[in-house]
């Protein structure tokens, strides 16, 4: 093992611990999590599928969906083998270089997928408040921006942490609890002032999700209050069931993460193993809810996913009638 006394730069291996305190029951835990990531990976990777290989389906509404699902397979994907190999195998140790890598693609994913959120809800307010400007509104090129933007935005953000990580001295403080790297997670370990990490943490997360946050729930505002105007009961209903799974998947997807943001920085009471379950839950349940929430609950995606499964078109299909 190697320490990082007078050069940050010089190599550290870093032990993760798992979930504290919880270290008898991480194989029962590990079953969940591992259901939950296969279920990800197989339904973004279906979705992926089919909206590319779709043409019909390359509309807006549909191409966030796209981005929706490549943000949460890099999101899961990033984080959760790590932690059932600590799990299963106790494969603790991460090299220095290694957890940077994991650190940067887990947050980097976190934030493109706050970026598509803000831009789905967006597209969803176009579509109902203001229909008729919609495809004119988001053509080609604006999503063509918005995917840019998103990355780029997730990349900037992102970028600093890694020096500023880099740039601290560790003298051989290398156990983390935790199933996988963060930026605080791993700033703590410093044997030195972490006041700019704390910082720019703080900063960062307000002006990035903390104001993805405040635009999203601006256009639900704005959404259901076109909503409760619909003269049909029925639209009304509709609308509101499909808003509420939605705003249900967003508030899994912002809470937890949340959570663990304010933990490191102002919830030292909290214990620790609370905190790592609920920041290991934002890594692989929104992932998860996703494809179901915005995919199958939507009828052109459920019925190109069931032509998929039932190429022949001979599968009886619930709802649909006796054929695919």
């Amino acid at each position: 093992m190697y320490e990082l006394n007078e050069s940050s730069f010089d190599p550290i291996t870093f032990v993760l611990t798992g979930i504290p305190g919880m270290e008898e029951s991480h194989i029962w835990i590990s079953v969940p999590f591992c259901l939950m990531y296969i279920t990800a990976v197989f339904g973004n990777s279906v979705l992926l599928f089919v909206i590319i290989t779709d043409r019909s389906l390359h509309e807006p509404m549909y191409l966030f969906l796209a981005m929706l699902a490549v943000a949460d397979l890099m999101l899961s994907t990033t984080t959760v083998p790590k932690m059932l190999a600590i799990f299963w195998f106790s494969a603790r140790e991460i090299s220095f270089d290694a957890c940077i890598t994991q650190m940067f693609f887990t947050h980097f994913s976190f934030i493109v997928e706050s970026s598509v959120l803000v831009a789905m809800a967006f597209d969803r307010y176009v579509a109902v408040c203001d229909p008729l400007r919609y495809s004119s509104t988001l053509n080609p090129s604006v999503i063509g921006k918005i995917a840019v933007t998103a990355v780029v935005r997730g990349f900037c953000i992102m970028f600093p942490p890694i020096f500023l990580l880099k740039r601290l001295p560790y003298c051989g403080h290398n156990v983390m609890p935790h199933t996988y790297c963060e930026h605080m997670g791993i700033a703590r370990l410093a044997c030195a002032d972490i006041k700019a990490n704390v910082w720019y943490g703080l900063t960062t997360a307000l002006l990035s999700s903390g104001l993805d946050v405040v635009l999203i729930a601006v256009s639900y505002a704005l959404i259901l209050r076109t909503v409760f105007r619909l003269p049909s009961p029925e639209a009304r209903l509709k609308t509101l069931s499909t808003c509420g799974s939605h705003l249900c998947v967003i508030l899994m997807f912002y809470v937890p993460a949340f959570f663990s943001f304010l933990t490191h920085r102002f919830g030292h009471h909290i214990p620790s193993h609370v905190h790592i379950l609920l920041a290991n839950l934002y890594v692989v349940v929104p992932p998860m809810l996703n494809p179901i929430v915005y995919g199958v609950r939507t009828r052109q995606i459920r019925e190109r996913v069931l032509r998929l499964l039932c190429p022949a078109g001979e599968c009886p299909c619930p709802g649909l009638g006796s054929r695919c």
